[in-house]
């Protein structure tokens, strides 16, 4: 009888862990649908007054292909729209998988509104499939391409600095003459796919840096750790606002997937930043 009652509360046990997992299995592939429009403020004393609220959503890593449909591009076209930017930026990585889906993926991305332009930079993924047709679509599509190189933004008498660099596998870009010009008091942002580049800076001129690459870990143990992130440093630029010796690190969950169209605790993001000043 007592074995009878124990072998019952061992299967009990059992039911409630497969159940829980099918779960969690369940949940990840409707995490990818989930996209969190994430809110981040600046407090810095090199905003310049007239830019102290203006608006800048970033979205990086859509991977339009096999499992991220040129509708959902659509859709979060129009999710950016409808949230009224000043400032749109691109981090890369557009496409997955194949280069057909690169021409697609910009004609809904040229739908894009935004009062002071749309930025962006190519990631490893672009570089992979097709950078050059990567580029032209881009400038096709009205965007400003940061390919290692820099924009000031002007209203009035104000401004503030846009640069960007394009994804490196072996040489590091050198962002010395991108921000030449630029004094230690001028508000600098810079774009660079892999936030891993935080670490190369040698300059304590960029105020803000704005990545993606690592999809917030994609599948992550309740959000807390991720068994496989592509930095060579471990969790630390997972996701999130960092704060460097040099500069402040903003890190995107992205919005598209790899591999397989799953997320678990590591949902989409469009981020929101809206600047400030101390």
């Amino acid at each position: 009888m007592k074995l009878k009652t124990k072998f019952s509360k061992i299967t009990k046990a059992s039911i409630i862990i497969f159940a829980f997992l099918i779960a969690c299995v369940a949940y990840s592939f409707i995490e990818p649908y989930l996209i969190d429009e994430k809110t981040t403020a600046t407090n810095d004393s090199d905003v310049p007054q007239n830019f102290v609220g203006k608006k800048i959503i970033f979205v990086s890593d859509i991977h339009n292909g096999q499992y991220f449909k040129r509708e959902r591009v659509a859709d979060v076209v129009r999710k950016v729209n409808d949230l009224n930017p000043d400032i749109v930026v691109l981090g890369g990585d557009y496409v997955y998988g194949d280069r057909k889906y690169i021409e697609p993926c910009f004609e809904e991305l040229a739908k894009l509104k935004a009062k002071m332009g749309i930025f962006g930079v190519t990631g490893n993924h672009d570089e992979w499939e097709d950078h050059d047709l990567t580029v032209k679509s881009m400038k096709k599509a009205g965007i400003t391409v940061l390919s290692d190189r820099a924009e000031w933004l002007k209203i009035d008498k104000d401004k503030i600095k846009i640069a960007g660099i394009d994804w490196y596998s072996t040489s590091e870009p050198d962002i010395g003459p991108l921000i030449e010009d630029a004094g230690e008091n001028d508000f600098v942002i810079l774009v660079s796919h892999t936030p891993d580049f935080a670490e190369k800076l040698k300059t304590s001129k960029i105020d803000l840096m704005l990545s993606g690459h690592t999809h917030g870990g994609q599948v992550t143990f309740f959000g807390l750790w991720a068994p496989y992130l592509p930095s060579q440093y471990g969790q630390k630029y997972r996701t999130g606002v960092i704060k460097d010796d040099k500069t402040t690190v903003l890190i995107s969950n992205g919005i598209g997937s790899m591999l397989l169209p799953i997320r678990f605790f590591a949902r989409p993001q469009i981020n929101i930043i809206i600047l400030g000043k101390e």
